[in-house]
C-alpha cells in the first residue's frame, strides 16, 4: 500500500500576502468605499463639505459613525482614507502577484496601473495640497491669497502708524493647543515673548453682564472669549486666545485678547516702539499678481441658480501681461496653481456698482492625476477587449472554415 504523503503547508506569511492581494479583500473594499461615499453625501446636507471631508477622509480618525437627518446610525465604520489605503496596497499586490504577466493580459495590467496612479494622486492630495481663497475687487490686483482653516498670530512692528516689519507664529504651534494649554513664544527678533493661553480655534468676544451661551475662556478686563462648537463650514471659525506680553525676563508688561474678527489689533509699546498683535488667517503669497479687469454673472432667469459667473483677469509676472478669462469649471491653471471661480459680491450689488470676485486657490501637486489615471486605464480597458474581440473574430473564421 502506498504511503500517504504529508500535505504542504503554507508558510503563515504567504497567508497573509494571499489575504491582502485577494479578490475578495478586493470586492469587500470597493463596496465599502462606495457605502462611505454615499453616507458622506448624505451627510453633506447637515455637515457640509468641508467637515465631510474632514470626518470621512481624514488620517486622523480611523473610524467614524455616520449620521443622517440630525439622527446617529449605530454602527462603526472605517475612515476611507484607511481604507483607500488598503485597497492601494491589496490592489498592488495583486498586481504583483496574483495578475497574469504575459502579452494577453497587458491591457488589465495597465488599467491597473492608472488605478494605482488614482489612489496615489489622492494620497498626495491628502497630505500636500494647499487651498485657500483670492478676494480681488474689480480694477485691483492682488498676489497674496488667504488659507481657509489655518490662524496665525501675527506681531507687526510699526513705524509710525504704517507696519514695517510682520513676525508669525504660524499655525502648526497653535493648532495642537486645548483651550486649557499655556505656551510661550520666544521672540528672537523682538524684545519681547509672547504667552498665549486659551487659544480656541472657534471663540467670540463676551462683554461683560452678556448672556452665557458656551465656555467662558480667559478673563481679561471683565472680558471673556466664549469657546463654541466648529461651524458647519470650517472656514467660517474665528480663532482667538489670551495673550501676555513678556520682558525678556519672564516679566508681565501687557495682557489683552486677540481675535480673527476684531476691528482692530491690540497694540503694545515696548521700548518707546510699537506693536500690534492680532489673529488672522494663514497669508500665501503667489508667484505672480492677478489683476481682475472684469467680472460677470447671470443667473437663470427667476431663479438665484448661477448660470455663468466669469472674471476677466490679467496674469502679471515679471513684467509680462497675459489675459485670462476664468469660468466655472473653467480654471486658470499655471505654475502648479489652479484658480477656480468660487464666488462674488456684494450679493447686494446695486446695477453700476464696482463687485469683487473671489477665486479658490489650490496648489495640489497631484492636479492632473486623476485626468492622467483614467486615460491609462481606458486604453488598458480599450487594448484587453480590443484583444479579445479580435481574438473573438478570428475563432470564429477558423470555425467557418
Amino acid at each position: 500500500m502506498a504511503a500517504t504523503l504529508p500535505s504542504k503547508q503554507k508558510h503563515p506569511l504567504r497567508k497573509v500576502l494571499d489575504f491582502l492581494s485577494g479578490y475578495h479583500l478586493a470586492s469587500a473594499l470597493i463596496l465599502l468605499l462606495g457605502v462611505l461615499t454615499w453616507l458622506g453625501t448624505l451627510e453633506q446636507v447637515d455637515l457640509g463639505l468641508y467637515e465631510v471631508k474632514r470626518k470621512y477622509f481624514s488620517a486622523s480618525n480611523p473610524f467614524l459613525v455616520p449620521k443622517y437627518n440630525g439622527y446617529t446610525i449605530p454602527i462603526i465604520l472605517p475612515n476611507a482614507y484607511w481604507v483607500g489605503m488598503l485597497f492601494f496596497v491589496n490592489l498592488l499586490l495583486g498586481t504583483i502577484f496574483k495578475a497574469r504577466w504575459r502579452w494577453a493580459s497587458s491591457g488589465t495590467l495597465i488599467a491597473h496601473a492608472g488605478m494605482l496612479l488614482m489612489l496615489l494622486g489622492a494620497f498626495v492630495t491628502q497630505h500636500w495640497s494647499t487651498r485657500g481663497n483670492m478676494a480681488i475687487n474689480e480694477g485691483e490686483t492682488s498676489d497674496v491669497a488667504q488659507h481657509y482653516f489655518d490662524h496665525v498670530i501675527e506681531v507687526t512692528e510699526m513705524e509710525g502708524s504704517a507696519p514695517s516689519k510682520v513676525h508669525v507664529i504660524e499655525t502648526k504651534h497653535l493648532k495642537d493647543l486645548d483651550p486649557e494649554d499655556t505656551r510661550l513664544f520666544r521672540m528672537e527678533n523682538l524684545p519681547f515673548d509672547l504667552k498665549v493661553e486659551g487659544y480656541q480655534s472657534n471663540a467670540r468676544p463676551v462683554t461683560p453682564g452678556q448672556p452665557r451661551n458656551g465656555d467662558r475662556g480667559t478673563l481679561v478686563d471683565g472680558y471673556h472669549l466664549e469657546f463654541r462648537e466648529d461651524e458647519v463650514e470650517s472656514e467660517r471659525n474665528m480663532g482667538g486666545c489670551k495673550v501676555t506680553v513678556l520682558n525678556k525676563q519672564g516679566e508681565k508688561i501687557d495682557e489683552f485678547l486677540v481675535w480673527l474678527m476684531a476691528f482692530h489689533p491690540a497694540t503694545v509699546r515696548v521700548e518707546d516702539k510699537f506693536y500690534t498683535v492680532k489673529v488672522n488667517k494663514s497669508s500665501w503669497k503667489m508667484p505672480f499678481e492677478v489683476h481682475l479687469t472684469d467680472f460677470t454673472h447671470e443667473y437663470h432667469p427667476g431663479t438665484m441658480r448661477p448660470k455663468r459667473f466669469e472674471s476677466e483677469v490679467e496674469r502679471i509676472e515679471r513684467g509680462q501681461k497675459e489675459h485670462v478669462l476664468i469660468k466655472m469649471n473653467e480654471p486658470m491653471r499655471h505654475d502648479g496653481l489652479t484658480f477656480f471661480q468660487a464666488s462674488w459680491g456684494p450679493q447686494n450689488a446695486r446695477p453700476g456698482q464696482d463687485l469683487f470676485s473671489v477665486f479658490e486657490v489650490v496648489k495640489n501637486p497631484a492636479d492632473k492625476w486623476p485626468e492622467i489615471s483614467m486615460w491609462i486605464v481606458g486604453i488598458g480597458l480599450l487594448i484587453q477587449f480590443g484583444m479579445k474581440l479580435v481574438m473573438f473574430i478570428y475563432n470564429q473564421a477558423k470555425r467557418d472554415v
